[in-house]
């Protein structure tokens, strides 16, 4: 069994005609395909397209015959994305099937040839010729090689420029990469910088966003976390442009495009308290929105919408499905994925809501959704202070690893010296801690660091109580089993507290 690879799994075959007449060939052809179970979605002298039904190895192919310079050219080509690149031969087994059964088909029309004949010219007159330069996939076969997706052409203009544009963006992040942390290991700066280098590289943060940047929700769109994050971004980018851009046009799908991302941006803003949010996806899954709305508002013939409506479910289930697992940003992919849908059918639907609009009246309300979803959206969203919570943790825990140091106080010192470093590294220590517990508790955070302030409320109070044993300990000539006894309960009661208390704190 052959499988077929690369971008757009196919396998095309050309069957020499020779004396064969085209008309009779495209009959076989059509008849094979509808014993086959295929739905007809074009039939004319020009050839026949079909669509394989929904399986469970397959949401689809289509199969396409045509009749070009004496040759029929048969082929079989996957709708939706493939996994793994490839199509696990399920065309091959499509172009096995059609050549058996068009072996049947012609031995059964033998007797019926001339009616059979009369009735499809008839038919094919009334038809599109064009219709193979409209067919949904047509965009697809202009793509000889990976190269021709970066190539700007008719129909499929925009999509190679964001492309181009995301690709360049992601290598001179790279760059960038590189000269901030030489910066950052030079001076010796805290490793936790990677937020920062986000910061400046114009990463979607609710912080940030809400003091005011709210040019993030537009720049975010073009920053990638890593190259596997731009690959298969840009791959889900190219093949939703070529099934769509043409449909659309440059204007609606630029607009369309945008709007999904920065939608797709403020409803991550409410799953997302702290970190920064960077990627392409929202806006991309917003396009799939769009031509989930375009299938629905019949922009394609109705068995290639059939067809496309399913792989087009198929491949955005997987992509939500994908972002359960943890690392992904799904908050965003639903807000575009319905931005896109929403913004789609008023641009493109003939009536919205049985409503005649003219189109600025409908790039108007467009834009006014998305402006009336994201104003109101960001002025409700809590405020909380991230950064200062994270600056001041940081200091709390450089305290507390300085605490560890009297538990290895050497043997040989004096009293007073084992006092001293008990006073600085401990006692003091934690003093400055409750000091900064106390200032987090005036923070306005999220419930995960409240849980944390509350777990540091409680250590504090014991350290402070154990740092005093140890002083009293230390101080005393005689016997100290009653403080021994003490600072065991003591400790035991602390390493409780961290035992119930789940992730505490990410340092």
């Amino acid at each position: 069994m052959a499988i077929a690879w690369g971008y757009s799994p196919k396998i095309e075959k050309y069957i020499p005609l020779g004396d064969f007449p085209a008309d009779k060939y495209i009959i076989i052809a059509k008849q094979a395909a509808e014993n086959l179970g295929w739905n007809i979605s074009h039939i004319s002298d020009v050839g026949v397209i079909a669509y394989t039904p929904l399986s469970l190895q397959s949401y689809s192919e289509e199969i396409s015959i045509k009749i070009e310079h004496n040759f029929a050219i048969v082929k079989s080509e996957c709708i939706g994305i493939q996994l793994l690149f490839n199509d696990y031969g399920k065309n091959e087994i499509n172009l096995d099937k059609f050549f058996h059964e068009f072996k049947y088909v012609e031995f059964h029309l033998e007797d019926v040839w001339q009616s059979t004949l009369e009735n499809f010219h008839a038919f094919a007159n009334q038809q599109d010729k064009d219709y193979f330069e409209k067919a949904p996939l047509t965009a697809k076969n202009k793509i000889k090689n990976v190269l021709y997706l970066l190539l700007p052409q008719k129909n499929y203009q925009i999509t190679p420029i964001l492309i181009l544009i995301n690709i360049a963006l992601y290598f001179l992040k790279i760059i960038a990469s590189i000269v901030y942390f030489s910066y950052v290991f030079k001076h010796k700066l805290a490793i936790n910088e990677i937020e920062n280098l986000y910061y400046y590289l114009g990463g979607n943060s609710r912080e940030v966003v809400l003091n005011g940047q709210y040019w993030r929700l537009l720049t975010y769109q073009f920053i990638h976390g890593s190259f596997s994050h731009l690959f298969f971004n840009m791959y889900a980018l190219a093949y939703i442009g070529l099934m769509i851009e043409h449909k659309l046009g440059a204007k609606k799908y630029l607009t369309i495009y945008f709007l999904s991302g920065i939608s797709g941006g403020v409803l991550s803003m409410f799953f997302h308290t702290e970190g920064y949010m960077v990627g392409a996806s929202g806006a991309i899954i917003g396009m799939f929105g769009a031509f989930l709305a375009l299938l629905l508002g019949k922009a394609f013939e109705k068995n290639a919408t059939k067809a496309l409506l399913i792989s087009t479910i198929a491949v955005t289930f997987i992509m939500l499905l994908n972002g359960l697992k943890g690392g992904v940003d799904n908050a965003a992919h639903v807000g575009g994925l319905l931005a896109g849908f929403l913004i789609t059918t008023i641009l493109f639907h003939q009536k919205p809501l049985n409503i005649k609009l003219q189109e600025k009246q409908r790039y108007l309300i467009a834009v006014l959704l998305a402006i009336f979803f994201a104003i109101p959206s960001l002025l409700l969203m809590p405020k909380y202070q991230i950064k200062e919570f994270n600056r001041l943790e940081i200091e709390y825990q450089l305290n507390a690893r300085k605490f560890t140091t009297i538990y290895w106080l050497k043997r040989g010192l004096s009293k007073e010296e084992k006092l001293s470093a008990i006073k600085n590294n401990g006692i003091n220590v934690w003093k400055a801690n409750d000091s900064i517990v106390k200032k987090m508790d005036l923070l306005k955070v999220d419930k995960r660091q409240q849980n944390i302030i509350s777990f540091h409320q409680k250590m504090v109070k014991r350290h402070l109580e154990l740092v005093g044993l140890f002083y009293k300990r230390t101080t005393t000539d005689g016997q100290t089993y009653f403080y021994d006894t003490e600072i065991q309960s003591l400790q035991m009661d602390i390493n409780n507290i961290r035992l119930n208390i789940k992730n505490p704190t990410r340092f």
